[in-house]
């Protein structure tokens, strides 16, 4: 029995249920540990093995979310900063939503992996978060999600209801472009040299009005133009101008890697900005600083000034 070639989809799924990258492969691992020491009990008659696998994994995310708290992103944790000089203090204790490396995966397993629709399902009880992900986003019917989750297919229905209503409010997907978009492009390429000039007021041109700036794991986030460009100047009074900006996608969004000035020569690897482009404007820039989450997208730390240009 073959399991390996379903690892890729069941990361994703488990992401989604998860909001982790990091848990998400280990929960695919016990997923894939325990279909092995069960495949003499495997029974073709009543599942392909992709559902088989599925029921699997979704036992595995029940039991390890069990009596644990979601993981959000700043802005679900309360108001906005109205002060763009606030101390930066992280808050580790904190289990924080994290990016999805997209350059590890096919772009069929990394599908409707938004980051703002991951941060609203994990609103959901674990039951409701994997009936939405099962039926909406993979398509198995009601019957199969039923056995998946050894209940009815009337409770499936339920859960979906209320599961899809409160998601509703999390924008129009229509509205969100794919980041090989050409006016999508166009933006990240202007707030590429934009940023590496340090130019806030180009920044702020590419902004729309109520643009939102968090940062886990710091606890505070900002909301509109103007706040996010006065960020942006602290930002660069305290690491410098001369920043490098490579392009990559998260999540299936654009996403930039931004690498800092380094006083010792060359460049650091900094944060992984995750952007939100809606009608031609950057909405939602998620900035992740943790070096434990910087380190799935297998990027360099530092690279000499010379090296980056000729990487891009």
């Amino acid at each position: 029995m073959e399991l390996e070639p379903y690892r890729r989809e069941l990361v994703a799924y488990c992401y989604r249920m998860s909001g982790s990258f990091h848990e998400a492969e280990d929960l695919v691992q016990e997923t894939l540990l325990r279909a092995w020491k069960a495949r003499d009990r495997y029974d073709p008659a009543r599942a392909s093995v992709r559902t088989w696998l599925y029921r699997i994994a979704t036992n595995v995310c029940l039991t390890a979310l069990e009596g644990r708290g979601r993981r959000p992103l700043p802005s679900g944790l309360g108001v906005p900063s109205d002060d763009p000089g606030a101390p930066l203090v992280p808050a580790p204790d904190i289990p924080w939503l994290e990016p999805f490396p997209d350059a590890r995966f096919d772009a069929e397993a990394r599908a409707d992996l938004r980051l703002a629709w991951v941060a609203a399902v994990q609103h959901l009880p674990a039951r409701q978060r994997a009936v939405l992900v099962l039926r909406e986003v993979l398509a198995f019917s009601a019957a199969e999600v039923a056995e998946q989750l050894g209940t009815t297919v009337t409770a499936v229905n339920s859960a979906l209801q209320r599961a899809r209503a409160a998601v509703a409010g999390v924008g129009d997907p229509g509205e969100v472009r794919e980041p090989d978009d050409p006016e999508v492009r166009a933006v990240v390429r202007r707030y590429v040299r934009a940023f590496e000039a340090a130019d806030v007021a180009a920044l702020v041109r590419l902004l729309a009005e109520d643009a939102v700036l968090e940062m886990p794991p710091v606890p505070l986030w900002y909301r509109g133009s103007r706040d996010y460009g006065l960020f942006l100047e602290r930002v660069f009074r305290m690491r410098g101008t001369g920043w490098g900006m490579r392009r990559l996608t998260a999540n299936g969004q654009p996403a930039l890697a931004a690498y800092a000035p380094d006083p010792g020569g060359g460049l650091l690897l900094h944060t992984v900005q995750v952007l939100t482009v809606v009608g031609g404007r950057v909405a939602h820039n998620a900035v992740f600083a943790d070096p434990r989450v910087l380190e799935v997208f297998d990027l360099p730390r530092r690279i000499s000034a010379e090296e980056f240009r000729r990487r891009r």
